[in-house]
């Protein structure tokens, strides 16, 4: 008699399976002119925070002074990832460098959206929208053509492949 039990059934939907074009995209999430806006303003609150230290009015000892460099520090943090952010479509799943990074399988995508404005994707880049069968959600950002073709092409079989039921 053998002990090992025999594997269980699989009793869910079936997984999603897609394959992008060249086997892996990869594009910077924002575009130039969102990433040169978000540098204006830190550049902006850094000269604001030197201009106020400069006339005495911010210290770092000071309360409104630490809160202020606090601020500044997080802001920096964030515009540093706008900057260096990238996201990647393979057969595996979707990828963002970010604050955290953000992964999906696709085996597990139940819905996608893709969120655009038109005539602001210079400045506003489009999203994708994910959520998987168990109910976690995902918002993966795309400035390159490439990749928003890739997100449209992901959400139209997605929806084709979970319509079939």
């Amino acid at each position: 008699m053998d002990p090992t039990p025999a594997p269980s059934p699989y009793f869910g939907p079936p997984p999603f399976k897609f394959t992008p074009t060249g086997g892996s995209i990869s594009g910077p999430a924002f575009s130039v002119t969102f990433k040169i806006l978000a540098t204006l303003i830190v550049a902006a609150l850094a000269a604001a925070f030197a201009q106020a230290w400069l006339a005495g009015r911010a210290s770092g000892a000071s309360a409104a002074g630490g809160w202020f460099i606090a601020g500044l520090l997080l802001v920096s943090y964030t515009g540093w990832h706008i900057l260096r952010s990238v996201t990647r479509i393979d057969e595996q799943g979707l990828h963002q460098s970010w604050v955290w990074d953000k992964h999906m399988e696709l085996r597990e995508l139940a819905y996608g959206k893709l969120i655009r404005v038109r005539g602001l994707e210079w400045l506003i880049a489009p999203r994708l929208y994910v959520r998987t069968l168990m109910g976690k959600f995902a918002v993966f950002y795309a400035a390159s053509p490439e990749m928003v073709a890739e997100f449209e092409r992901l959400v139209s079989e997605l929806k084709a492949f979970r319509s079939q039921r």
